[in-house]
This record gives structure tokens, sequence and C-alpha cells, in this order.
């Protein structure tokens, strides 16, 4: 059971769409608010570092940062190599 062109010309517009306002964007922005958890732990460890628990506290939430921000940018990629193998333009 194949796919008839009809199908893929009203696919192919929509999955880029999707791509365009959905999934690029809300990974972007999930790449930002690692960031931003990075930072934070980062201004935590340096702030209280008298605290041992302070630290400890922002060490993990630099940690959290650099695992969120990895597991982004492998998200990104996997998309990339999805859109790119089927042939969908990619913002």
């Amino acid at each position: 059971m194949g796919s008839t062109p009809q199908a893929q010309s009203i696919a192919r517009p929509f999955i880029e769409r999707l791509n365009e306002v959905i999934l690029f964007p809300l990974i972007s922005l999930m790449m930002g608010v690692a960031l931003l958890v990075f930072l934070w732990g980062v201004f935590e460890y340096v702030s209280k570092a008298e605290s041992d628990d302070a630290r400890a506290t922002g060490r993990r939430h630099m940690l959290y940062g650099i695992i969120g921000f990895v597991v982004m940018v492998a998200a990104m990629a996997i998309l990339k190599i999805a859109t790119s193998t089927f042939g969908v333009s990619v913002p």
C-alpha cells in the first residue's frame, strides 16, 4: 500500500508548517529554559559558596541544565535528520 502523490502533496505542507510553527520553536524554548536552569545553578553555586547544601543544590541545577540542553540538541538533530531524509524543508 503506497502513498499517492495527492496524499504527499497534502501531507508535506502540513508537516513543514508543524515543524516551523510548533516543533522547532518548542525545542528552542526548551533549550532556553535549560540554559536558564544552568545559569541559575551557577548563580546559586557562586552566591551561596559558604553553604555546602546550597552549593550542592547549585551543582544539581547546573547538571540538570546541561542534561536538558544536551537532550534538546539531540532532539533538534534527530528532527533535522528526519526532515532531510524525507525531503521536508526546515526553517
